[in-house]
C-alpha cells in the first residue's frame, strides 16, 4: 500500500479548549490504572504514557470540576484499554471472547455488582469502580440510558469481530449506520449530565434537530480518526475505516476514498453548523443549557482532532494528521 497521498485540509470552525485540570487528571488516571492492574507489561505501560489519555477528556469536557473529569478520563482510559486487550484475543475467537468478557462487564452496570482490584479480574474491577462513582452522580433514568449505549457499543464491537472473521467488507451504508456506536462516543455524550453538569428535559434531548445534531458530531469524530488512521489501518489489514469502505465498495484509489471521505466530513460540518442556527431557543433559562450541551460537542469535535495531533502518541499520526487539520482558531 502506497504512503504517498495528499491530505486534504479539514478545519471545524469552533474554539478549542483545555480544561484546567488536565495534567492532574493525567496524574490521576496513571495511579487509577496502577491501582486496578490493569497494566501488567512494561510495552503495555509505555504505550500508556505514550497516549495520555486525560488530555483527550480534558479537552472534550473544558469546564467539568477535577472529581467529574478524572471519573470520565477513567471511563475513557477502561475503554481504550479494553479495546487493546479485544485486540490482544487469539484470531478466530474474538467475537465468542468479546461475547464472554462483554456479558460479565455489562452485569455490572446491570446489577451494580462489584468487584475489587484483588479479585482478579481488572477490566471488571475497573468499571466497577467508575460505575460507583457515576451512580453517585446520576439518576436512575440517566443509569437506564447510559447503559444501553454502553450496550450498544459492546454489540457494535462484536459485529467487528464477526466481520473480520468472515472476512466481510461492510457495505458503505452498513458501516456509516454502525459506526456511531463502534465509536463509544454516545456514551460520553450521555455523561454531559453528570460530568459538566448539563440538564436536558427529555422533549429537548429527543427532538429530531437536536439528534441530528448529535449525529453529525458523532460521525465528525469518528470519521476524522477514519481519515488520520487509514494508512495504519490498512496496513494492519483492518476494514473497518470509512476511507477503506469507501475505497472497496467503489473501487477508488487510496487518494481518491480520502479525498471522498473528507468531501463527507465537510458536509456533516455544514449539516451541525446549519441546524445550530436553528436550534429552538426561547429566550427561557433552559436556552443556557442547551448551548452549554452544544459547546460540549463543539468541544468533542475539535478537541479530539487536536488530542489526535498535539496530545498522543497512540495513533502514530501526528505529522501526517498535523497537514490535514488547519483549526481556524
Amino acid at each position: 500500500m502506497t504512503t504517498n497521498i495528499q491530505m486534504p485540509v479539514i478545519r471545524f470552525p469552533f474554539t478549542s479548549r483545555m480544561n484546567q485540570h488536565a495534567e492532574a487528571a493525567q496524574q490521576h488516571i496513571t495511579e487509577w490504572v496502577n491501582e486496578m492492574g490493569l497494566l501488567t507489561s512494561e510495552k503495555a505501560w509505555q504505550r500508556f504514557h505514550k497516549a495520555r489519555f486525560a488530555y483527550l477528556v480534558a479537552r472534550a469536557f473544558p469546564d467539568a470540576g477535577l472529581h467529574e473529569l478524572c471519573l470520565i478520563a477513567d471511563f475513557n482510559t477502561w475503554l481504550f484499554i479494553l479495546d487493546d486487550k479485544c485486540d490482544e484475543a487469539a484470531e478466530g475467537r474474538k467475537a465468542d471472547y468479546l461475547r464472554s468478557i462483554m456479558a460479565g462487564l455489562l452485569d455490572i452496570l446491570q446489577q451494580n455488582i462489584e468487584y475489587l482490584p484483588a479479585s482478579g479480574h481488572p477490566l471488571s474491577a475497573a468499571l466497577s469502580s467508575i460505575w460507583e462513582r457515576m451512580r453517585k452522580l446520576s439518576n436512575p433514568g440517566w443509569r437506564l440510558r447510559f447503559i444501553k449505549t454502553v450496550n450498544d457499543y459492546f454489540s457494535a464491537c462484536i459485529w467487528e469481530a464477526e466481520n473480520r472473521e468472515a472476512g466481510i467488507i461492510p457495505s458503505l451504508e452498513d458501516y456509516i449506520k454502525m459506526r456511531p456506536f463502534t465509536g463509544a462516543l454516545l456514551a460520553d455524550i450521555e455523561a454531559i449530565e453528570i460530568i459538566e453538569k448539563v440538564v436536558l428535559p427529555q422533549q429537548v434531548t429527543e427532538q429530531a434537530l437536536l439528534q441530528r445534531m448529535i449525529q453529525a458530531g458523532n460521525n465528525l469524530v469518528c470519521w476524522t480518526n477514519d481519515i488520520f488512521s487509514c494508512l495504519k489501518e490498512s496496513k494492519q489489514g483492518d476494514v473497518h475505516n470509512l476511507v477503506l469502505v469507501l475505497q472497496h465498495e467503489n473501487g477508488y484509489s487510496l487518494q481518491d476514498a480520502v479525498n471522498e471521505a473528507t468531501r463527507m466530513l465537510k458536509e456533516e460540518v455544514a449539516i451541525f453548523v446549519t441546524l445550530e442556527k436553528l436550534l429552538p431557543l426561547t429566550g427561557s433559562e433552559a436556552d443556557y443549557e442547551l448551548i452549554r450541551f452544544v459547546a460540549v460537542l463543539h468541544a468533542w469535535i475539535v478537541g479530539n482532532a487536536e488530542w489526535s495531533i498535539k496530545d498522543t502518541g497512540r495513533y502514530g499520526v501526528a505529522s501526517l494528521a498535523a497537514l490535514a487539520y488547519s483549526p481556524l482558531h
